[in-house]
């Protein structure tokens, strides 16, 4: 990744649909006006659109902001759906969330999604 994310001061994941045209304004606004959270906290913000196969990420870095986009061409991320919550994630949560998996998970033997 291109992040490192132990400089991060937490990563943070806006529930729900967010709309992806946004760019770096509007999202950093959805994060101070929504959720009275500081863009420039030096913390990830990442936003999930209608389509689970692809999120935004926004980052303070110091002196810009990077906004990172990514889509997972073979899959589609568990998002939350929980409409205007906002969740602060661990480590590990990141890595099921970026891997197919659900951010939680109640069955410790669970596969992640099949595509088809």
């Amino acid at each position: 990744m291109l992040i490192d994310m132990r400089q991060l001061h937490g990563v943070y994941l806006v529930c729900g649909k967010t709309d992806l045209r946004r760019g770096i304004d509007g999202l950093a606004a959805v994060v101070q006006e929504q959720y009275n959270l500081d863009p420039y906290s030096r913390a990830m913000f990442m936003f999930c659109g209608t389509r689970k196969d692809r999120f935004k990420a926004l980052i303070w870095d110091g002196d810009g902001f990077l906004l990172l986009y990514k889509r997972i061409e073979n899959g589609r991320l568990q998002w939350p759906n929980n409409q205007n919550e906002i969740k602060k994630l661990h480590t590990k949560q990141i890595e099921r969330l970026l891997s197919g998996w659900a951010l939680e998970s109640s069955i410790k033997t669970s596969q992640p999604p099949r595509n088809h």
